[in-house]
Order: C-alpha cells, then sequence, then structure tokens
C-alpha cells in the first residue's frame, strides 16, 4: 500500500510541478508520468482522467495552503501574522518570475473552466481570502475586514502577475513592503 500511495504522490506532485511551469493545458499525462517515473499506463490506475488529476493537485494546494495558515496561526499577535502572510512570497520571488504564483496560477487557468474544477480553484482563493478577512476581524477591523482582505489578496496576485510579466523578482519584496506599511495604516 506504501508503494502505490508513493507513485500517486509522486504523480500528483509531478503535475504541480507541471501545471505550474508550463500550464494546464500543455501539461499532459505523459508528461506527468515521465516526471514522476511512473509508466504512463499505471497513470490510469491512480486517476481516472486529467480532470481528476487536477482535482488531486488542488487538494494538495488546499493541504499546503493549511499547514501554512497553521503556521502562521502560532504567531500570536494579529499584525505579525498577517506581516509573516505578506512576507511568505518574497522567498519565491525568482520562482514567482519566471512561472507565476503556484496558488493563484493555478486558479487563474482553472478559472477560465467551469464545473468541479473551477468551483475547486474558486473555493481554494476563498479560502485565502477568508482567512485574511478573520485577521483583520481579530485586528478590530470587523466593519471592513472583507474589503481589506479583498485589497490584500489582489494586491499580492496583481503583484505577483506583474512579476511574471516583467520578470522582475524585486517587485515581491517591494510590494511586501508597501503592504506591511498599509497594514500599519489600516
Amino acid at each position: 500500500m506504501a508503494r502505490r500511495n508513493d507513485k500517486r504522490s509522486r504523480l500528483v506532485c509531478a503535475a504541480d510541478k507541471l501545471f505550474h511551469e508550463q500550464g494546464i493545458n500543455i501539461t499532459t499525462l505523459a508528461n506527468i508520468a515521465q516526471l514522476a517515473e511512473v509508466p504512463l499506463g499505471n497513470v490510469y490506475y491512480y486517476f481516472k482522467s486529467k480532470e481528476s488529476i487536477i482535482l488531486a493537485v488542488i487538494e494538495n494546494r488546499r493541504s499546503i495552503l493549511q499547514q501554512q495558515f497553521e503556521e502562521l496561526n502560532a504567531i500570536v499577535d494579529n499584525k505579525a501574522r498577517l506581516q509573516a502572510f505578506i512576507r511568505h512570497d518574497i522567498a519565491n520571488s525568482a520562482q514567482t518570475a519566471n512561472f507565476g504564483d503556484v496558488l493563484g496560477s493555478l486558479c487563474q487557468e482553472l478559472g477560465k473552466q467551469s464545473g468541479p474544477i473551477a468551483n475547486a480553484a474558486a473555493e481554494l482563493m476563498q479560502e485565502i481570502i477568508n482567512w485574511c478577512e478573520k485577521q483583520f476581524v481579530s485586528l478590530g477591523k470587523a466593519d471592513r475586514a472583507k474589503k481589506l482582505a479583498l485589497n490584500l489578496i489582489a494586491c499580492l496576485q496583481g503583484t505577483n502577475l506583474l512579476t511574471l510579466t516583467l520578470k522582475t523578482p524585486s517587485l515581491v519584496e517591494e510590494q511586501a513592503n508597501f503592504l506591511t506599511s498599509w497594514l500599519e495604516a489600516a
């Protein structure tokens, strides 16, 4: 059983990497199998369709996001928690300049579709907005927490898009510094 899960896990990780680096539409099941070092025929044992592997990647991203939230929630000060969230992307700015934001790119590409995949991607982005909204509520800004959360996420995602488009990783840190100041004033 452990061996089965190992192959499945490798396929999900390979799909996640390829979806991020080259996009979902370009990535084939053969590409995923090759990167995961799993025979192509075995892919269908674990995933009946490309849609099912996309949903598995979304669940993997959700798991990573929940782990990030758990780590952030360990920070006692709410403002420091939001600042850590804002600064999280700095470490990945070079990757963002090459391939875009790992989560935002996935959600943007899947948002062009309809059905369960688009809904799952939208739920993933909504989880981020909801977490930020809770942080603003805990800072005593309940009356405008939703708007502040939407502005923060829009700003971060816009920064990631510009970082990719302009191939300028320094934008992530510059914007993080700006948002940290904005948070102080908010």
